[in-house]
């Protein structure tokens, strides 16, 4: 009987409790549950998760060609550049990364790493053996980018963080007569959260005045516009816009359990979780029509192709004053949401594992002849950056670098 390869898995960072983290995890669990030795190597990992995981640079340690590398791409990573110089075979992930134009203006170094990361991400085309994406909108855009194999590794759903207790003292203060408009994500350009409140605005005010919206998500790292939105809440005079921020599982519970409608705007998401996560909750889901947004919704909730304020807040108020409707939003959402679960996320993910295993090797990945003496020189150079700050700094710059911040 011939032994199995290893099928590690790769990627920067390892989350506790986002989407990627979860489909980590679904992975190494199906992996090993059917006797495939399967590590994951990162870069960081959340402190809940560390001892799950092993540090990037044991990579080369672990390589054969006959291994199988899932590699997790984001906006470029060292783990990523090592992933890309091994000889083993990779079957590449793809989750997206937004289009750098979203933070001109609101994130300067974001839209240099997207930028860049959107080039480096080309560059896998003729490296993976296959390419997938958790969405048919990311497997589209990479058969766009020259990726000859493609295919799309469902999302693994999981509601375990709903199945807590909702927090008592947020959902008394909101579970209430008022009618609750909630969004969960983060607090980012592309999720256009300015369009929420500007259609937040014009439904208080010509609908329902005993209306609150409830944005739940970390704007960690975008204070800017954070306060271009406080500015745009100031200058529109429109009260009971709370932008909550970051919460725990119980808070997410609570604000799903107490909304009334989930009304999302955003212009760009590779699947966006939330959405599910409300039918889980079974409240009715608005969404515009961009992106994977409609694959996610899968015939269910209501999808709008404008943005002008007033025709939302119309929909909003047809929505909202139609016990009937809602109903019948809430059990088209619950077949979808059927749909998904019965979904074979392990048959999948081992197909493709076979489907790679079984594929003539590619040629070896042309790396530069100094490759793996710059990737010690910039690991020392890494260590001193963290360990012995006033070393690094007094280091000179290169001729070609602009002058680092002292």
């Amino acid at each position: 009987m011939t032994k199995r390869p290893p099928v590690h898995q790769v990627l920067a960072t390892l989350g506790y409790g986002d989407a990627i983290g979860h489909e980590v995890l679904g992975i190494q669990r199906v992996l090993r549950g059917v006797g495939f030795a399967s590590d994951i190597f990162v870069e960081t990992a959340d402190p809940r998760l560390e001892s799950m995981t092993r540090d990037y640079r044991e990579l080369p340690g672990t390589s054969d060609p006959d291994n199988i590398l899932i590699h997790h791409f984001s906006i470029g990573s060292k783990a990523s550049r090592i992933a890309y110089a091994l000889p083993d075979r990779m079957i590449l992930v793809y989750h997206n990364i937004t289009p750098p134009e979203y933070f001109i203006d609101i994130h300067p170094l974001l839209v240099r790493l997207c930028y860049m990361g959107r080039r480096e991400l080309t560059a896998y085309a003729r490296r993976s053996d296959l390419a997938v994406g958790d969405s048919e909108f990311n497997r589209q855009e990479l058969e766009h980018l020259g990726f000859p194999v493609t295919g799309v590794l469902p999302v693994v759903p999981d509601f375990s963080h709903l199945e807590v207790e909702p927090d008592p003292l947020l959902a008394g203060r909101f579970d209430d007569e008022w009618t609750n408009i909630l969004f969960v994500g983060r607090v980012i350009p592309n999720k256009r959260i300015d369009n929420l409140i500007r259609f937040f605005h014009v439904y208080r005010t010509e609908f329902n005045p005993r209306s609150r919206l409830l944005v739940v998500g970390s704007y960690g790292g975008f204070d800017r516009y954070l306060a271009m939105l406080h500015h745009l809440i100031e200058t529109l005079g429109t009260p009971d816009v709370h932008l909550v921020g970051q919460v725990t599982n119980e808070e997410l519970t609570a604000f799903y359990d107490v909304a009334d409608l989930f009304l999302c705007a955003s212009e760009h998401e590779g699947f966006c979780v939330p959405l599910v996560e409300a039918y889980y909750k079974q409240v009715p889901v608005m969404a515009y029509s961009a992106t994977a947004v409609p694959s996610t919704l899968d015939g269910a909730g209501v999808l709008y192709r404008t943005q002008d304020p007033l025709r939302v807040a119309a929909i909003m108020d047809a929505v909202l004053s139609d016990p009937g409707l809602q109903d019948a939003m809430i059990a088209a959402e619950q077949n979808a949401l059927d749909r998904l679960l019965r979904r074979d996320f392990a048959g999948h993910l081992l197909g493709f594992v076979d489907q790679v295993a079984r594929s003539p090797h590619l040629p070896r990945a042309e790396i530069p002849p100094d490759f793996w003496r710059q990737l010690d020189v910039a690991q020392r150079l890494e260590e001193l950056r963290l360990y012995r700050p006033s070393i690094f700094q007094a280091l000179p710059d290169p001729p070609d670098a602009p002058p680092r911040s002292r």
